[in-house]
Protein backbone atom coordinates (compact mmCIF):
# COMPACT_ATOMS: atom_id res chain seq x y z
CA UNK A 1 0.00 0.00 0.00
CA UNK A 2 1.11 3.39 -0.79
CA UNK A 3 2.64 5.56 2.29
CA UNK A 4 1.46 9.05 2.70
CA UNK A 5 2.38 11.67 5.52
CA UNK A 6 -1.07 12.52 7.55
CA UNK A 7 -1.59 14.34 10.91
CA UNK A 8 -3.27 11.54 12.63
CA UNK A 9 -4.97 11.89 16.44
CA UNK A 10 -4.53 9.28 18.99
CA UNK A 11 -6.29 10.97 22.12
CA UNK A 12 -8.75 13.19 22.60
CA UNK A 13 -7.21 16.77 23.61
CA UNK A 14 -3.76 16.01 22.82
CA UNK A 15 -1.75 17.31 19.63
CA UNK A 16 -1.82 15.64 16.45
CA UNK A 17 1.08 13.65 15.21
CA UNK A 18 2.65 14.24 11.65
CA UNK A 19 3.33 10.05 10.82
CA UNK A 20 3.50 7.94 7.69
CA UNK A 21 0.35 5.90 7.13
CA UNK A 22 -0.79 3.53 4.15
CA UNK A 23 -3.79 4.61 2.11
CA UNK A 24 -4.66 1.36 -0.20
CA UNK A 25 -5.70 2.20 -3.65
CA UNK A 26 -9.30 2.99 -4.46
CA UNK A 27 -11.67 0.26 -5.55
CA UNK A 28 -15.28 -0.15 -6.92
CA UNK A 29 -16.89 3.13 -6.91
CA UNK A 30 -14.08 4.89 -5.39
CA UNK A 31 -11.97 8.21 -6.22
CA UNK A 32 -7.99 8.70 -5.24
CA UNK A 33 -7.14 12.61 -4.66
CA UNK A 34 -3.84 14.33 -4.70
CA UNK A 35 -4.81 17.27 -1.87
CA UNK A 36 -3.17 20.73 -2.62
CA UNK A 37 -5.24 22.16 0.30
CA UNK A 38 -7.21 21.66 3.27
CA UNK A 39 -9.33 24.07 5.38
CA UNK A 40 -9.71 23.53 9.28
CA UNK A 41 -12.98 23.05 10.40
CA UNK A 42 -14.01 23.87 13.87
CA UNK A 43 -15.99 20.30 13.57
CA UNK A 44 -12.30 19.00 12.98
CA UNK A 45 -11.55 20.33 16.04
CA UNK A 46 -14.71 19.26 18.11
CA UNK A 47 -14.20 15.55 17.27
CA UNK A 48 -10.23 15.92 17.99
CA UNK A 49 -11.28 17.46 21.41
CA UNK A 50 -14.04 14.56 21.95
CA UNK A 51 -16.92 16.27 22.11
CA UNK A 52 -18.60 13.82 20.21
CA UNK A 53 -16.93 10.93 20.70
CA UNK A 54 -15.74 8.71 17.92
CA UNK A 55 -13.05 5.85 17.35
CA UNK A 56 -9.32 6.24 17.66
CA UNK A 57 -6.77 6.50 16.12
CA UNK A 58 -7.98 8.49 13.31
CA UNK A 59 -7.66 11.46 10.99
CA UNK A 60 -9.56 14.01 10.41
CA UNK A 61 -10.36 16.93 8.22
CA UNK A 62 -13.00 17.23 5.55
CA UNK A 63 -12.40 20.83 3.86
CA UNK A 64 -10.27 19.81 0.55
CA UNK A 65 -9.41 20.16 -2.91
CA UNK A 66 -7.15 18.35 -5.25
CA UNK A 67 -6.38 16.41 -8.21
CA UNK A 68 -7.80 12.91 -9.09
CA UNK A 69 -4.78 10.91 -9.06
CA UNK A 70 -6.57 7.13 -9.35
CA UNK A 71 -10.02 5.93 -10.22
CA UNK A 72 -11.35 2.37 -9.08
CA UNK A 73 -13.61 0.21 -10.88
CA UNK A 74 -17.20 1.80 -12.34
CA UNK A 75 -16.03 5.19 -11.79
CA UNK A 76 -17.51 7.23 -14.60
CA UNK A 77 -17.87 11.19 -15.49
CA UNK A 78 -14.26 11.82 -14.01
CA UNK A 79 -10.79 11.64 -15.57
CA UNK A 80 -7.30 11.58 -13.65
CA UNK A 81 -5.63 14.72 -13.59
CA UNK A 82 -9.10 16.30 -13.05
CA UNK A 83 -9.43 19.41 -10.03
CA UNK A 84 -11.89 18.76 -8.09
CA UNK A 85 -13.54 19.28 -4.68
CA UNK A 86 -14.02 16.60 -1.56
CA UNK A 87 -16.60 16.83 0.75
CA UNK A 88 -17.77 14.81 3.31
CA UNK A 89 -21.44 14.27 1.88
CA UNK A 90 -21.23 10.29 1.02
CA UNK A 91 -24.73 9.21 -0.23
CA UNK A 92 -25.65 5.67 -1.63
CA UNK A 93 -28.35 6.98 -3.78
CA UNK A 94 -30.56 4.75 -3.28
CA UNK A 95 -31.56 5.31 0.65
CA UNK A 96 -35.17 7.18 1.54
CA UNK A 97 -33.09 10.10 2.28
CA UNK A 98 -31.24 10.24 -0.99
CA UNK A 99 -34.25 9.61 -3.27
CA UNK A 100 -35.81 12.22 -1.70
CA UNK A 101 -32.99 14.88 -2.67
CA UNK A 102 -31.13 14.94 1.03
CA UNK A 103 -27.91 13.31 0.38
CA UNK A 104 -26.52 15.17 3.44
CA UNK A 105 -28.47 12.77 5.83
CA UNK A 106 -27.51 9.56 3.88
CA UNK A 107 -29.20 6.87 5.79
CA UNK A 108 -26.65 4.43 4.71
CA UNK A 109 -24.09 3.68 7.63
CA UNK A 110 -20.44 4.50 6.80
CA UNK A 111 -17.42 2.33 9.02
CA UNK A 112 -14.59 4.89 9.10
CA UNK A 113 -13.07 2.18 10.84
CA UNK A 114 -12.90 -0.42 7.35
CA UNK A 115 -12.43 2.95 5.29
CA UNK A 116 -8.77 2.74 2.87
CA UNK A 117 -6.34 4.01 6.07
CA UNK A 118 -4.10 1.75 7.96
CA UNK A 119 -1.03 2.76 10.33
CA UNK A 120 2.29 1.92 9.35
CA UNK A 121 2.05 -1.35 10.56
CA UNK A 122 -0.77 -2.28 9.07
CA UNK A 123 -3.25 -1.60 12.22
CA UNK A 124 -6.58 0.17 12.42
CA UNK A 125 -6.64 4.14 11.19
CA UNK A 126 -10.40 5.75 11.49
CA UNK A 127 -11.02 8.02 8.53
CA UNK A 128 -12.49 10.75 10.06
CA UNK A 129 -15.92 12.15 8.55
CA UNK A 130 -15.76 9.39 5.64
CA UNK A 131 -12.71 11.72 4.41
CA UNK A 132 -9.29 11.49 6.30
CA UNK A 133 -8.09 15.11 4.48
CA UNK A 134 -5.35 15.75 6.89
CA UNK A 135 -3.45 14.08 4.49
CA UNK A 136 -1.60 14.28 1.41
CA UNK A 137 -4.13 11.54 -0.74
CA UNK A 138 -7.47 10.95 0.41
CA UNK A 139 -9.65 7.86 -1.37
CA UNK A 140 -13.43 8.72 -1.31
CA UNK A 141 -16.25 7.60 -2.67
CA UNK A 142 -17.51 9.18 -6.37
CA UNK A 143 -20.51 10.83 -4.62
CA UNK A 144 -18.06 13.24 -2.12
CA UNK A 145 -16.55 15.02 -5.15
CA UNK A 146 -17.15 17.42 -7.56
CA UNK A 147 -15.29 18.68 -10.77
CA UNK A 148 -14.21 22.67 -10.74
CA UNK A 149 -11.82 24.61 -13.01
CA UNK A 150 -8.83 23.64 -13.26
CA UNK A 151 -7.56 27.31 -12.77
CA UNK A 152 -9.32 27.80 -9.55
CA UNK A 153 -6.82 28.27 -6.81
CA UNK A 154 -7.81 25.41 -4.81
CA UNK A 155 -7.36 26.94 -0.98
CA UNK A 156 -10.29 28.83 -2.24
CA UNK A 157 -11.79 25.87 -3.40
CA UNK A 158 -11.60 23.49 -0.02
CA UNK A 159 -13.65 26.38 1.61
CA UNK A 160 -16.53 25.43 -0.56
CA UNK A 161 -16.83 21.72 0.54
CA UNK A 162 -17.91 22.70 3.69
CA UNK A 163 -18.25 26.15 5.28
CA UNK A 164 -19.71 27.48 2.43
CA UNK A 165 -21.98 25.17 1.65
CA UNK A 166 -23.40 24.74 4.74
CA UNK A 167 -23.48 28.69 5.26
CA UNK A 168 -24.76 29.88 2.49
CA UNK A 169 -27.09 26.41 1.90
CA UNK A 170 -28.61 26.72 5.15
CA UNK A 171 -30.17 29.89 3.99
CA UNK A 172 -30.77 29.12 0.70
CA UNK A 173 -32.19 25.42 0.88
CA UNK A 174 -33.01 25.41 4.56
CA UNK A 175 -34.52 29.03 5.02
CA UNK A 176 -35.99 29.32 1.62
CA UNK A 177 -34.99 32.90 2.27
CA UNK A 178 -37.01 35.17 -0.19
CA UNK A 179 -35.72 38.71 -1.40
CA UNK A 180 -37.01 41.37 0.82
CA UNK A 181 -36.86 38.85 3.73
CA UNK A 182 -35.29 39.81 6.98
CA UNK A 183 -32.48 37.69 8.41
CA UNK A 184 -30.23 37.13 11.78
CA UNK A 185 -27.13 35.39 11.58
CA UNK A 186 -25.75 34.08 15.63
CA UNK A 187 -22.15 33.31 14.74
CA UNK A 188 -19.98 35.78 12.30
CA UNK A 189 -17.35 32.09 12.17
CA UNK A 190 -16.59 31.01 8.93
CA UNK A 191 -20.10 29.24 8.36
CA UNK A 192 -21.54 32.51 9.97
CA UNK A 193 -19.77 34.50 7.29
CA UNK A 194 -20.79 32.22 4.32
CA UNK A 195 -24.45 32.26 5.75
CA UNK A 196 -24.36 36.17 5.80
CA UNK A 197 -23.21 36.13 2.42
CA UNK A 198 -25.85 33.54 1.42
CA UNK A 199 -28.25 36.02 2.46
CA UNK A 200 -26.76 39.39 0.29
CA UNK A 201 -27.01 36.83 -2.70
CA UNK A 202 -30.25 35.84 -2.30
CA UNK A 203 -31.85 39.05 -1.56
CA UNK A 204 -32.25 39.59 1.98
CA UNK A 205 -33.26 43.22 3.20
CA UNK A 206 -31.51 43.79 6.19
CA UNK A 207 -28.79 41.31 7.90
CA UNK A 208 -28.18 41.30 11.34
CA UNK A 209 -24.35 39.93 12.78
CA UNK A 210 -24.41 38.56 16.32
CA UNK A 211 -21.31 37.94 17.58
CA UNK A 212 -19.06 38.30 20.77
CA UNK A 213 -16.16 39.99 18.80
CA UNK A 214 -16.86 43.60 17.76
CA UNK A 215 -13.67 42.78 15.45
CA UNK A 216 -16.00 39.75 13.61
CA UNK A 217 -18.90 42.14 13.41
CA UNK A 218 -16.85 44.50 11.37
CA UNK A 219 -15.68 41.96 9.15
CA UNK A 220 -19.22 40.41 8.98
CA UNK A 221 -20.64 43.74 7.49
CA UNK A 222 -17.22 42.86 4.76
CA UNK A 223 -19.35 40.02 3.46
CA UNK A 224 -23.17 41.30 3.60
CA UNK A 225 -24.23 42.32 7.16
CA UNK A 226 -26.02 45.78 7.62
CA UNK A 227 -25.89 45.60 11.02
CA UNK A 228 -23.70 44.34 14.34
CA UNK A 229 -25.14 43.57 17.44
CA UNK A 230 -22.34 42.28 20.63
CA UNK A 231 -24.30 39.02 21.83
CA UNK A 232 -22.47 40.16 25.31
CA UNK A 233 -25.19 43.01 25.66
CA UNK A 234 -27.79 41.61 28.10
CA UNK A 235 -30.29 41.65 25.74
CA UNK A 236 -28.65 41.80 21.84
CA UNK A 237 -32.18 40.46 20.44
CA UNK A 238 -33.88 43.78 21.44
CA UNK A 239 -31.12 45.72 19.62
CA UNK A 240 -31.27 42.96 16.23
CA UNK A 241 -35.37 43.99 16.27
CA UNK A 242 -34.51 47.87 16.51
CA UNK A 243 -31.75 47.51 13.63
CA UNK A 244 -34.70 45.18 11.84
CA UNK A 245 -37.65 47.25 12.68
CA UNK A 246 -39.35 43.90 13.38
CA UNK A 247 -38.68 40.38 14.45
CA UNK A 248 -36.31 38.51 11.95
CA UNK A 249 -37.72 36.11 8.83
CA UNK A 250 -35.33 33.43 9.90
CA UNK A 251 -32.68 33.08 12.68
CA UNK A 252 -29.19 31.09 11.66
CA UNK A 253 -27.33 29.68 14.48
CA UNK A 254 -24.14 29.21 13.36
CA UNK A 255 -21.90 28.66 16.41
CA UNK A 256 -22.08 25.35 18.22
CA UNK A 257 -23.34 26.58 21.51
CA UNK A 258 -26.39 25.63 23.65
CA UNK A 259 -26.78 28.98 24.73
CA UNK A 260 -27.15 30.40 21.54
CA UNK A 261 -29.80 28.13 21.07
CA UNK A 262 -31.75 29.19 23.90
CA UNK A 263 -31.86 32.45 22.94
CA UNK A 264 -32.15 32.18 18.94
CA UNK A 265 -36.42 32.30 19.01
CA UNK A 266 -35.99 35.79 21.08
CA UNK A 267 -34.67 37.32 17.30
CA UNK A 268 -37.70 35.78 15.47
CA UNK A 269 -40.87 37.51 14.00
CA UNK A 270 -44.28 36.25 13.91
CA UNK A 271 -43.91 33.19 11.56
CA UNK A 272 -39.96 33.12 11.80
CA UNK A 273 -37.47 30.13 11.27
CA UNK A 274 -34.73 29.26 13.62
CA UNK A 275 -32.04 27.36 11.36
CA UNK A 276 -29.86 24.79 13.49
CA UNK A 277 -26.33 24.66 12.10
CA UNK A 278 -24.03 25.06 14.62
CA UNK A 279 -23.42 20.91 16.45
CA UNK A 280 -23.35 21.61 20.20
CA UNK A 281 -21.43 18.96 22.31
CA UNK A 282 -22.99 15.51 22.80
CA UNK A 283 -25.13 16.05 25.73
CA UNK A 284 -25.91 20.12 25.60
CA UNK A 285 -29.09 20.69 26.06
CA UNK A 286 -31.18 23.64 25.49
CA UNK A 287 -34.54 24.71 26.40
CA UNK A 288 -38.39 26.66 24.58
CA UNK A 289 -41.37 27.60 25.81
CA UNK A 290 -43.38 25.89 23.05
CA UNK A 291 -46.38 27.62 23.69
CA UNK A 292 -44.72 30.26 21.67
CA UNK A 293 -44.10 29.13 18.78
CA UNK A 294 -47.26 27.63 18.02
CA UNK A 295 -49.56 30.69 18.90
CA UNK A 296 -47.51 32.69 16.44
CA UNK A 297 -46.45 29.90 13.75
CA UNK A 298 -42.68 29.87 14.53
CA UNK A 299 -40.46 26.85 13.75
CA UNK A 300 -37.21 25.24 14.11
CA UNK A 301 -35.48 23.42 10.98
CA UNK A 302 -32.11 21.20 11.45
CA UNK A 303 -29.84 21.91 8.54
CA UNK A 304 -26.69 19.37 7.48
CA UNK A 305 -24.32 20.65 5.53
CA UNK A 306 -26.83 23.11 4.16
CA UNK A 307 -29.16 20.65 2.80
CA UNK A 308 -27.03 20.60 -0.18
CA UNK A 309 -26.69 18.38 -3.13
CA UNK A 310 -23.62 18.85 -4.02
CA UNK A 311 -23.41 18.06 -7.73
CA UNK A 312 -25.97 20.95 -8.06
CA UNK A 313 -25.03 23.80 -5.69
CA UNK A 314 -21.26 23.71 -6.08
CA UNK A 315 -21.16 24.14 -9.62
CA UNK A 316 -23.38 27.32 -8.96
CA UNK A 317 -21.37 28.12 -5.55
CA UNK A 318 -18.43 28.33 -7.97
CA UNK A 319 -19.56 30.57 -10.67
CA UNK A 320 -20.79 33.25 -8.13
CA UNK A 321 -17.04 33.26 -7.48
CA UNK A 322 -16.00 33.52 -10.42
CA UNK A 323 -18.00 36.02 -10.99
CA UNK A 324 -17.08 37.49 -7.57
CA UNK A 325 -19.97 37.78 -6.30
CA UNK A 326 -19.09 35.39 -3.40
CA UNK A 327 -16.02 36.31 -1.43
CA UNK A 328 -13.58 32.97 -1.28
CA UNK A 329 -10.19 34.09 -0.53
CA UNK A 330 -11.36 36.90 1.68
CA UNK A 331 -12.46 34.04 3.95
CA UNK A 332 -8.56 32.49 4.35
CA UNK A 333 -6.98 34.14 7.58
CA UNK A 334 -3.67 32.18 7.22
CA UNK A 335 -1.97 29.18 4.71
CA UNK A 336 -0.07 26.73 6.78
CA UNK A 337 1.47 23.43 5.95
CA UNK A 338 0.70 20.60 7.05
CA UNK A 339 3.83 20.40 9.58
CA UNK A 340 2.29 23.16 11.22
CA UNK A 341 -1.47 21.67 11.61
CA UNK A 342 -1.11 22.08 15.67
CA UNK A 343 -0.02 25.61 15.54
CA UNK A 344 -3.04 26.21 12.76
CA UNK A 345 -5.54 24.59 15.40
CA UNK A 346 -4.55 26.78 18.53
CA UNK A 347 -5.06 30.02 15.91
CA UNK A 348 -8.31 28.78 15.04
CA UNK A 349 -9.32 28.08 18.83
CA UNK A 350 -8.85 31.71 19.27
CA UNK A 351 -11.44 32.76 17.50
CA UNK A 352 -10.15 35.49 15.34
CA UNK A 353 -9.38 33.26 12.27
CA UNK A 354 -11.84 33.08 9.26
CA UNK A 355 -10.46 29.92 8.31
CA UNK A 356 -7.26 28.28 8.01
CA UNK A 357 -6.06 26.33 5.31
CA UNK A 358 -3.45 23.53 5.04
CA UNK A 359 -1.52 23.70 1.90
CA UNK A 360 0.58 21.27 0.05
Amino acid sequence: MPAIKAAVCHAFGEPLTIETVELRAPEMGEIEVALDAVAICHSDISFADGAWGGSLPAVYGHEAAGRITALGGGVKGYNVGDSVIVTLIRACGTCPACSSGKPTICGTPYDGDKGPLKTADGGKLHQAMACGAFAEKVVVDQSQIVTIPADMPKDAASLISCGVITGVGAVVNAAQLRAGQDVVVIGAGGVGLNAIQGARIAGARRIVAVDMSEEKLEIAKQFGATDGVLATKSSPWRDAKVALGRGADAVLVTVGAAKAYDDAPRYLGYGGKVIMVGMPATGAASSYEAANFAAVGQSMIGSKMGDVVIQRDIPWMVDLYQQGRLKLDELISNRWTLDQINEAIADTKTGSAKRNVIVF
